[in-house]
């Protein structure tokens, strides 16, 4: 049994955000079916994975682990005929999560209040940069702008340089994707206790900021804000840093507590600098020090020498050398789903180990639409009836 088995979800998401959040609640048993846009449009609205055509796009879905999972309808919104199919879906639906921009859902006709008139048990997420509310709720953005306003881009990076642009992995995955998910999860726990469904605001700035708690509090209770480079947690400190090896590689330091770092210094023929940890006036010396050192070594060398003393260290991985790290793979952290047409295809795995209920990778990405037949003939419709909305445009 899987732990989310018998939700049923409503993804009218498009972008990396709302996927991960469906991708991650299917992983775990959700049957989540994706209402992709059908009729004039429907490219520009679909993730950048699903462009192209025939085999390449089939390729591409195969690999697209955001859509693993789940099954697909294609549904033109604008269109009565679709948004009567949509409310029919969500009158049965645990769930709904949509991405647009504030006020799309209710031109469209199907935001919470219209679908909580027909399933009062329903918890509905919209997930946006800036959410319904606020100065900022109207304005566009991405990753980087989402990052700003939350105060995560303004910590990052080097003193008198310009902030160090992560991946979009702190607003729209981690910020937006995993607190939605979260989010969801709670409401479908607090519907069992009222048996009532909810409305939830997602805004992935306020997700970032949530992610800066612990900062944030030193702050509010008078402390300087950290700046970039300058912190014992951004780059700061010669013990929580990281240092170019003898091959060009890096190699990532983080011996925070006292024991860590006196092994650190032990490590490195410095017994010396035991009692300095904190005192920013030895810093240059310990960081040259450190950085002269680090050279002489290739990256596997100091891994295989740091690893016998008990040090918080560890090589940067590039992303190709995380997918095939020997940990990561014991871990179940690249996994293989079978393709009908590709075989096995490799996906990033999952990453909560639940020892009754473990999640499962049950199958690969759907094509746009490629359920919308089945699902349409499981609620009623006859083949005719089918062909007349694909006709008129009401679905794809």
């Amino acid at each position: 049994m899987l732990p989310l088995q018998g939700v049923k979800v409503l993804d009218l998401s498009r972008l990396a955000p709302g996927p991960y959040c469906t991708m991650l609640l299917a992983d775990l048993g959700a049957d989540v079916l994706l209402v992709e846009q059908a009729g004039e449009g429907a490219e520009r609205r679909r993730s950048p994975v699903r462009t192209g055509d025939g085999a390449g796009a089939e390729r591409a879905q195969a690999y697209n682990a955001l859509g693993r999972n789940k099954r697909s309808i294609a549904l033109n919104l604008k269109l009565p005929e679709a948004r009567a199919i949509f409310m029919e879906l969500a009158r049965d639906a645990d769930v709904v999560v949509e991405g647009f921009r504030p006020g799309v859902v209710q031109r469209l006709g199907v935001d919470y209040e219209a679908v909580s008139r027909v399933n009062p048990r329903v918890v509905y997420l919209s997930l946006s940069g800036f959410g319904q509310t606020g100065p900022y709720a109207r304005l566009v953005g991405h990753d980087i702008n989402y990052i700003s306003i939350g105060g995560a881009l303004g910590v990052t990076g080097w003193p008198g340089q310009p902030p160090a642009i992560p991946m979009n992995l702190l607003a729209d995955f981690a910020g937006g994707g995993l607190f939605a998910a979260f989010a969801i999860v709670t409401a479908l726990l607090a519907r069992e206790r009222t048996g009532r469904g909810q409305y939830i605001d997602m805004a992935m700035s306020d997700g970032v900021l949530s992610l800066l708690t612990a900062a944030a509090s030193q702050v509010l209770a008078g402390g300087r804000p950290p700046m970039p480079g300058q912190h014992l947690l951004n780059g700061g400190a010669p013990h929580y840093n990281v240092y170019q090896c003898a091959d060009g590689e890096w190699f990532s330091l983080g011996s925070l507590e006292p024991w860590f770092w006196e092994n650190l210094c032990r490590a490195m023929g410095r017994e010396d600098f035991i009692p300095y940890e904190y005192d920013t006036s030895k810093y240059p010396e310990i960081f040259a020090h450190f950085r002269a050192e680090f050279r002489k070594k290739t990256r596997q060398e100091w891994f295989e020498y740091l690893s016998q003393w008990d040090i918080c260290a560890a090589p940067v991985l590039r992303l190709d050398e995380a997918l095939n790290d020997p940990h990561n793979r014991a871990r179940g952290m690249v996994v293989k789903v079978p393709h009908p047409v590709f075989g096995e295809v490799e996906q990033v795995g999952i990453a909560p180990k639940f020892s009754e209920t473990p999640g499962q990778v049950r199958s690969t990405a759907p094509l746009p639409g490629q359920h919308t037949d089945d699902v349409l003939r499981s609620l009623g419709r006859t083949d005719e009836e089918i062909a007349a909305l694909r006709a008129q445009g009401a679905i794809g």
